[in-house]
């Protein structure tokens, strides 16, 4: 999507034929994500779990599946180094991602690299710092450079480059804690935290722990840039549904500091967030306050069979199949009506103890969209595709006097946002064109 802001009209374009644009208007459709996160599913299928459609036929390639019944986007977690962890979940490494990565594509579904920039979980609780960046003498940003670089780098050349990437997981209240230092102190080097104050802006912050949050989150965008020209950078928080306003602060800040990004991703449990409204309402602070950012909800999650979390949802949504269909139903509903949401995602959609061997049989996720016990898909997965339909053309006239678009292409014909970054021979508007 290109937005062009002149004296007349914002004016959304897409191409209507393979590289043309038509000459008296302009027409506008999002290009719309929708999928789940899948992170687990290689540890799944090697413990044999086995998947059905709700029919109860067996589904041999679940990728394939997921395809058929609409979805375009998978995502997939990145730990530096899952070893230092002993949950079951915490597996993804470089090596897996890659194998992972490369099916996602192969299969032609987008594909969304979630950085956690940690060896285990990063979420607003902890984002603790890889045990092997825990060096005293050294500038961290380099390291996030560094490390971003040659992840992405080793992605593309096992050919599962990322369209979408998080630079960061859930980083409300920044990312890379939990240091000694070489006096043995503690030391929260990304760490942020304040107050909100009645003008909407953040307070008792320690400028230091922000100039170095604002510098990890440059380096890994300029890696990103560097090496996934095409790709569009999600900064990813989860405070939208339950403190907009602290959210709206974080973006404002991340704006004054001048950190390149496509994409506000947000997270929303209703079983810690509370009613569908919340994020409604968060949603609406976010679009006024950045009109020229898309978003996403990277994450979402509902059960199907018994309470989670702290919110009782029960009486608008049961715990049943059809509760979790409904929630999911009325979700999109109310996502569609933001015109800058562009973006849905189920957190462990994969998640299928049916069969398995090993230790994913026990313990399993009560979100997720296949039923643990039967191994068959739930009417939620095939409710996602509704986040796909009816997407509204705006057809907006040229003014006199306003130049037409740009429309840009690799020689692969792949859609890009923006003029291109990196030298070479590219389309536009059809024409080949030489970027120096």
């Amino acid at each position: 999507m290109i937005t062009l802001k002149s004296r007349w009209a914002k004016i959304v374009v897409v191409v209507f034929s393979h590289f043309s644009l038509l000459t008296s208007h302009l027409s506008a459709q999002t290009q719309r994500y929708v999928g789940g996160d899948i992170s687990v599913l290689l540890k799944y299928e090697e413990q044999n779990a086995t998947y059905f459609d709700k029919e109860g036929g067996k589904i041999t390639d679940l990728l394939v599946f997921l395809k058929e019944q609409g979805w375009n986007t998978m995502r997939v977690r990145l730990f530096v180094d899952p070893s230092k962890d002993t949950d079951k979940n915490v597996c993804q490494d470089l090596e897996y991602v890659k194998r992972l990565g490369k099916r996602i594509k192969d299969a032609g579904l987008f594909f969304m690299l979630d950085f956690h920039y940690s060896d285990t979980w990063a979420d607003p609780g902890k984002q603790t710092a890889p045990s092997s960046w825990a060096v005293y003498s050294w500038h961290p940003e380099e390291t996030f450079y560094k490390y971003t670089k040659e992840s992405l780098e080793a992605l593309v050349a096992e050919g599962a480059t990322p369209d979408l990437i998080q630079t960061g997981n859930e980083i409300s209240f920044g990312m890379h804690w939990g240091y000694k230092d070489s006096n043995g102190q503690f030391v929260d080097y990304g760490q942020l935290s304040g107050k909100l104050e009645a003008n909407s802006n953040w307070s008792a912050y320690k400028d230091t722990n922000w100039d170095n949050f604002t510098k990890y989150l440059k380096a890994a965008g300029k890696a990103c840039r560097e090496v996934c020209p095409e790709a569009k950078i999600i900064i990813h928080t989860e405070q939208c549904a339950n403190n907009a306003p602290l959210d709206v602060a974080f973006f404002k800040r991340i704006q004054e500091n001048e950190i390149d990004y496509d994409i506000i991703g947000t997270s929303y449990y209703p079983y810690y967030k509370g009613v569908l409204s919340n994020l409604d309402k968060g949603l609406t602070q976010l679009e006024k306050n950045f009109p020229d950012k898309e978003i996403q909800l990277v994450e979402t999650g509902y059960p199907s069979k018994w309470a989670m979390g702290d919110f009782d949802y029960s009486k608008t949504y049961p715990y049943s199949n059809e509760g979790q269909r409904k929630y999911t139903a009325d979700l999109i509903t109310m996502l569609k009506k933001h015109p800058q949401v562009n973006g849905l995602s189920w957190w462990y959609a994969e998640a299928n103890a049916k069969g398995c061997t090993g230790s994913l049989s026990t313990g399993w996720y009560n979100a997720s969209l296949f039923d643990n016990e039967t191994g068959r898909a739930l009417p939620a997965l095939y409710e996602l595709k509704a986040f796909l339909e009816n997407s509204t053309a705006i057809t907006i006239p040229f003014k006199d006097g306003v130049e037409k678009a740009a429309v840009w292409y690799t020689l692969q014909g792949i859609r890009l946002s923006e003029k291109p970054r990196r030298s070479g021979l590219y389309l536009k508007n059809g024409e080949k064109t030489w970027i120096k």
